[in-house]
């Protein structure tokens, strides 16, 4: 959890009275923010003015002077600058003559020309000065992130130091700020922190105090009604009725979390049953919707964000990946208040984990892999943090199995093959010891198929291929042992991914027995899994990209009529998925495979305007996502360049289709460590542009690894 920080080299309780202004301080603060952040500025302001200092407090001296009883003023430019050409004689003065600068940090702000001439003129005035930083929206240091820089928060004074004259030196400052979105601090936590780092005290310090004087408060309310009932019975009934109608309230609320978590959960997830598990989420958040989350027990606080992070798991089977993160984020929330109000407990880091890793998942999901990877370490470091509080804990021991797999995945997206190989086989060894010592427990056993599935994905593509095969027919034959206990869809989910990367494995081994055989599977169990709850967007993936996976393996194998059939009926499932989102980025690929077989199918027909049609929509669907820093994409995007080159010289265009050959090996990274599936698209451009000896060299490599074709 962050910390309010002194972006000046100095703390504010290392400053000194030498080093204090000369000006006489007639503000507490200057407030500097880009005026489309008015509203939190607005917000900000009139929180900091009203802020009643605890008593204990007022008149001890701090970094600034004697401690008041209230922050007042405040100065807070309301003007709009955009015509000026200087920050003008009032603004200078007013920093000049302010204690604290605080900076409401977004990307409006990191923009902004006048907050970053703000920041330096401050500085300049106050080398040593109190310089608060408050996140309203974006990110610190995106700006460092190759395709992030839009989401930057910091201005750029703020990132780097300055020297005792108040000059810039040109070194990497690292504020650390208070947070005032949901998914951070909240208002609430971030205004003490804020407050703490004026009065020079330390955040638990001042939250220890405003919690005495809240139950000071509390009791002097509670001898007043005390007084008011002695005075008047009839008020004490009503009192007494209403608290017991709020008990009542809670207890069936919180009832309600708790039987959803526990015995509802357990009955209908195996039967993918989510509308009823919706319906008692909802209730049970619209009771907890009306509640002061501060004010909430701890209990109660808990309650509240298990419902939240199940309601997330809800909407992320669905596919609003949006509902979800807004979901885990506010759960988050409450989570990281918990670890607040007890850094110590190791279930509470436990429940805050859950968030961070389903944060990080969301935006896996979508493409983000720089924060996903920052997610995973952050969800690393909490489960490291439980067992080193209470290492007996095989549950906890168990997070950090869970982690370090997580990772490992995030390296497989980031193309760390080998990194990432490490850490599956680290999870496969510690998971394959404790499910073998409890059979019986659904959760290990369904994580040590995911993680043979994980291990066999990054030796594949390390270009370990019969490694690959063995680790997925390991994982075949555990599902295929676990399905015959009763219907669970998690192992039928399993199954569906298992048969198929099998199917694709043995298709590049040139194995089209095996491989249609376990396309074949892949298909026949999704199909089934989707009656039973059509809403269900995760199946309807699963069993669109599987009948794709097996129109393509069937069209290489030369069976054209068939192929289209499962290419259409693959191709009207992902109609569906954009239908209710086009913001999954799985679902975006999905449909381009869809365009692909379908091009390919059309040019088997020798029906070329249709092949041409459909490979310029693939082209410029690709080109979206290819043209930035993703290596995956780019591959695809050369592929796209194949087909359409294909289709060309296929209506006699030769200079056509060399001109898009040639794009698509100009597409294609350098000294990268590449795929067997990609080295397979090289291979196909570099014959079809007439550089046959590199051809079969790579080709040469490809066939000692075990590979046979490119499928």
């Amino acid at each position: 959890m962050r910390e309010v920080a002194l972006v000046s080299p100095r703390s504010v309780a290392g400053t000194s009275r030498r080093e204090r202004p000369s000006v006489t301080p007639r503000y507490w603060a200057f407030l500097s923010y880009s005026h489309k952040d008015s509203e939190t500025a607005d917000w900000l302001h009139g929180a900091l003015e009203k802020f009643a200092v605890p008593r204990s407090l007022v008149g001890n001296d701090s970094p600034h002077g004697p401690i008041p009883a209230r922050f007042s003023p405040i100065f807070r430019d309301r003007q709009e600058l955009a015509a000026a050409s200087d920050l003008g004689h009032t603004i200078r003065e007013a920093l000049a003559a302010s204690r604290c600068l605080i900076v409401l940090c977004s990307p409006d702000a990191a923009r902004s020309r006048w907050t970053n001439e703000e920041i330096i003129a401050f500085k300049k005035a106050h080398p040593s000065g109190c310089v608060l930083a408050a996140i309203v929206d974006g990110e610190p240091f995106a700006s460092e992130l190759p395709g992030h820089e839009g989401e930057e928060c910091f201005p750029p004074a703020l990132r780097q130091k300055f020297d005792s004259r108040g000059r810039p030196t040109g070194k990497r400052a690292e504020p650390i700020a208070a947070d005032l979105r949901p998914t951070g601090d909240g208002r609430q936590l971030g205004l003490l922190k804020i407050i703490a780092g004026m009065l020079g005290v330390g955040l638990d310090d001042l939250v220890q105090r405003e919690q005495q004087r809240r139950h000071k408060r509390l009791t002097t309310i509670a001898a007043a009604s005390l007084t008011g009932m002695v005075l008047t019975s009839g008020l004490a009934v009503f009192a007494f009725e209403k608290r017991d109608e709020a008990r009542d309230q809670r207890r069936e609320a919180e009832g309600l979390v708790g039987f959803m978590l526990g015995d509802l959960r357990q009955k209908l997830e195996p039967i993918g049953r989510l509308d009823a598990l919706d319906a008692v989420g909802s209730r049970a958040l619209a009771y907890f919707a009306k509640q002061d989350k501060s004010e909430l027990s701890d209990a109660a606080l808990a309650q509240r964000s298990k419902a939240l992070t199940m309601m997330g798991e809800i909407a992320q089977t669905r596919g609003d990946l949006e509902g979800a993160r807004a979901r885990y984020a506010e759960a988050m929330s409450g989570t990281a208040e918990m670890v607040r109000r007890s850094p110590d407990d190791p279930e509470r880091l436990f429940e805050h984990a859950q968030n961070v890793f389903w944060i990080g998942e969301i935006a896996r999901e979508r493409g983000q892999l720089d924060q996903a990877e920052a997610a995973a370490r952050e969800y690393k470091n909490l489960s490291y943090r439980m067992t080193s509080i209470d290492p007996a804990s095989v549950r906890y021991r168990m997070e950090t199995q869970y982690s370090d797999a997580e990772l490992g995945i995030v390296y497989l997206a980031k193309r760390r093959f080998p990194e990432a190989s490490r850490q599956f086989k680290a999870a496969v060894a510690t998971i394959e010891r404790v499910a073998a010592a409890e059979p019986n427990n659904r959760e290990y056993q369904l994580n040590f198929s995911k993680s043979l599935a994980w291990l066999a994905d990054a030796q594949w593509s390390e270009g370990k291929l019969d490694e690959a095969i063995a680790q997925r027919e390991r994982e075949v034959d555990l599902l295929t042992r676990l399905s015959k206990r009763g219907r669970d869809v998690e192992y039928l989910e399993q199954m569906i991914i298992a048969h198929q990367a099998l199917g694709r494995l043995f298709a590049s081994r040139g194995e089209s027995k095996e491989a249609l055989e376990h396309l074949n599977a892949a298909v026949s169990v999704a199909e089934n899994l989707i009656p039973s709850e059509p809403d269900n967007m995760r199946w309807v993936e699963y069993a669109a990209s599987s009948k794709l996976a097996l129109a393509n393996t069937l069209l290489a194998y030369g069976s054209k009529e068939e192929a289209g059939v499962q290419a259409r009926a693959g191709c009207d499932m992902v109609s569906r998925l954009l239908a209710r989102s086009t913001q999954v980025t799985y679902w975006q690929e999905v449909n381009r495979d869809c365009l692909a077989v379908r091009a390919e199918l059309a040019l088997a027909a020798n029906a070329t305007d249709e092949a041409a049609s459909l490979a310029g929509q693939l082209l410029r669907s690709t080109q979206a996502v290819g043209k930035g820093p993703s290596l995956d994409d780019r591959y695809k995007l050369a592929a796209a360049q194949r087909l359409v080159g294909d289709v060309a010289d296929r209506q006699g265009d030769r200079a056509r289709a060399l001109q898009a050959w040639q794009a698509g090996l100009a597409t294609l990274p350098k000294n990268v460590t590449e795929r067997p599936r990609e080295l397979g698209e090289r291979v196909e451009l570099l014959k079809r542009v007439g550089r046959n000896a590199e051809a079969r060299a790579i080709e040469a490599r490809l066939a000692a690894m075990g590979f046979r074709r490119s499928i």
